[in-house]
C-alpha cells in the first residue's frame, strides 16, 4: 500500500484557530483581573461594611443608623459596623470615607447638617455633591415650636402677635449657632416678617430649663429631644416645621397652616457612598434599603423615636442635598452668621 502524503493545513485555518484561542484567553483573563466589572460585583458584599457617622453615639442619627444597619446587614449577609466620628463640620467622617476605596465597603451618613456645613465653613475641604454618590434617604423628622404649658402663648398665633406687639422682646431659644434648629429660627424670622431675639444654648436640657424658668418664650427643637417635657405636661407644642403635618403629630398644625408661608424645615439623614462606587453596588444597596425601611417593625421603631423611616431613589436624595445646600446658604448669608 502506498502511504498517504501529509496534507498541509491551510494557513487561513491556522490563523482562525489562533484568533479563536486568543479571544477565549483574553475573555478569561478579563473576567479574572478586572475588579470593577460586573463579574467582580455580582457577589457584593463578601465582607463587612462600615457606615461612618459625623455624629456621636446616642443621638437620633446614631440610633436610627444602628437600627437600619442591623437589618441591612441581615439582608445582605454581612455585618454593618457603625463608626462614630463627630467634629469639624463632618470633615473627620468624610475623610475616613473618601480615603477608603470606592467599592461599597465604606459608606457615609450625610444629613441636612452636611448641607449647612457646606456654607457655614469657609473651607470644608470636601464637596458633598461631587465627592459622594447618593444611595437612599433613611430618616426624616420635623422640628416643633414649644411654649411653657402654664404660660400665655398657647398657639403660634399668640406667639406672632406677641412678637409684633413688642419687636425684639420675644425670646426664642435654640441649640448652638449654625445648628439646624438655630437656622430654622432664622428662617422663621424671615418668613414670618416679625422681629424676635434668638438665643442659642449649649444643649436641649438647657433650653427646657430656661423656658420653664421664664427666660425663653419659645424653644425650637425636635419632638424627640422635647419628648419628656411634652409628655409631662410642662411644654405645649404650638406648631411643627414641616410642609405638611407630621404623621407622628397629626393634631399639631404646621407653621405654614398658621400663616407663615415659605417656612419649611425637615431634618433628614441618608446613606451616601464615595464617588466612583460601582453603580451595581449603589443599586443593590438602594434596593435593600428600600426593603429595610418599608419593614413595619423598622417603621414602628422609628416612630417611637419620633422619626419617619423613608427611603428614596438616589436621584431624589441627591437633589435634596443640593437644594438644602442652596437653601441654608441663603439663610446663613441673610442672617449674617459668620463662617467658621
Amino acid at each position: 500500500m502506498k502511504k498517504e502524503k501529509n496534507r498541509a493545513v491551510p494557513r487561513a485555518a491556522i490563523q482562525t484557530c489562533r484568533r479563536a484561542f486568543l479571544g477565549i484567553a483574553l475573555a478569561a483573563s478579563a473576567a479574572l483581573t478586572v475588579p470593577g466589572s460586573a463579574w467582580a460585583q455580582a457577589d457584593y458584599p463578601t465582607r463587612n461594611i462600615t457606615l461612618v457617622l459625623p455624629f456621636g453615639a446616642g443621638g437620633i442619627a446614631d440610633i436610627t443608623a444602628r437600627v437600619v444597619g442591623e437589618a441591612l446587614g441581615d439582608r445582605l449577609g454581612q455585618q454593618i459596623t457603625i463608626m462614630n466620628q463627630p467634629g469639624a463640620g463632618g470633615l473627620t467622617a468624610a475623610r475616613s470615607v473618601l480615603n477608603a476605596p470606592a467599592d461599597g465597603y465604606t459608606l457615609a451618613l450625610l444629613s441636612n447638617g452636611t448641607a449647612i456645613s457646606a456654607s457655614l465653613f469657609k473651607d470644608l475641604q470636601f464637596d458633598p455633591v461631587k465627592d459622594f454618590v447618593p444611595v437612599s434617604s433613611m430618616a426624616f423628622f420635623d422640628f416643633v415650636f414649644a411654649t411653657r404649658a402654664d404660660g400665655e402663648l398657647k398657639t403660634l398665633e399668640n406667639v406672632l402677635a406677641a412678637a409684633k406687639a413688642n419687636p425684639g422682646a420675644l425670646n426664642v431659644g435654640t441649640i448652638t449657632v449654625g445648628s439646624s434648629q438655630n437656622l430654622a429660627a432664622e428662617l422663621f424670622k424671615s418668613a414670618s416678617g416679625v422681629d424676635f431675639t434668638i438665643i442659642p444654648y449649649k444643649a436641649t436640657p438647657d433650653l427646657v430649663v430656661a423656658m420653664l424658668g421664664g427666660e425663653l418664650d419659645v424653644i425650637i427643637d425636635s419632638q424627640t429631644a422635647l419628648k419628656a417635657p411634652i409628655e409631662q405636661g410642662q411644654a405645649t407644642v404650638v406648631a411643627s416645621s414641616g410642609s405638611v403635618r407630621s404623621a407622628l403629630l397629626p393634631d399639631v398644625p404646621t407653621a405654614v397652616e398658621q400663616g407663615v408661608p415659605g417656612f419649611e424645615v425637615t431634618s433628614w439623614n441618608a446613606i451616601f457612598a464615595p464617588a466612583g462606587t460601582p453603580p451595581e453596588v449603589v443599586g443593590k444597596l438602594n434596593a435593600t434599603l428600600v426593603e429595610v425601611l418599608a419593614d413595619p417593625s423598622i417603621q414602628q421603631r422609628f416612630a417611637e423615636l419620633g422619626v419617619e423611616a423613608r427611603s428614596s431613589t438616589p436621584d431624589e436624595i441627591g437633589q435634596r442635598l443640593a437644594d438644602d445646600i442652596a437653601k441654608w446658604g441663603k439663610v446663613i448669608r441673610e442672617a449674617g452668621i459668620q463662617q467658621q
